[in-house]
């Protein structure tokens, strides 16, 4: 059973306008807004790729895994398996299925483009980033040279950004 709710807050999808892509980059316990996020009809609806990128700086940190792989078999959700990938990033060892690095070395090197298998792209790509506040800080300047901009109500972006400290 589904509730409906009214989300608040800088971290929704309300900020943005139409895009292709919607990425939602977490370290830490800044998956859980994502998890939310995606345990709704809205972004499946609205986009036709969602990409959840989790970092981590050991692969038992990540948490959660069980909840994401079974997101696309919910029932009412089902109609839209194949939308989703999780990239799990692990910063401090080598992990089985992760990416070996920080979110920002990866966007940085184009690891983690390459792993999507689609570009980070002010035209398509829409950026929701959660987690620690210098994750957050060098990832919107990185975004930021990509000519990406944070969305706010009076002027359209493709990025917004929620501290989770």
């Amino acid at each position: 059973m589904l509730i409906d709710r009214q989300a608040f807050g800088f971290l929704t999808l309300d900020r943005f306008g139409d895009g292709r892509d919607l990425w939602m980059l977490a370290t830490g316990t800044g998956i859980a807004p994502f998890l939310s996020i995606l345990q709704d009809f809205e972004a499946w609806e609205r986009f036709d790729r969602l990409l959840l990128v989790y970092s981590a700086r050991e692969g038992k940190e990540l948490a959660y895994r069980n909840l994401i792989a079974g997101l696309e078999q919910r029932d009412y959700l089902v109609e839209y398996a194949g939308k989703l990938q999780f990239i799990p990033c692990v910063s401090r060892e080598q992990y089985p299925g992760a990416l070996e690095g920080r979110i920002t070395t990866l966007i940085e090197n184009g690891g983690l483009e390459a792993a999507a298998g689609v570009a980070l792209s002010p035209e398509h790509s829409r950026v929701m980033i959660c987690g620690n506040p210098q994750m957050i800080e060098d990832t919107r300047g990185l975004l930021k040279t990509r000519d990406m901009q944070l969305a706010l109500s009076r002027r359209p972006g493709q990025v917004a950004v929620e501290n989770y400290w």
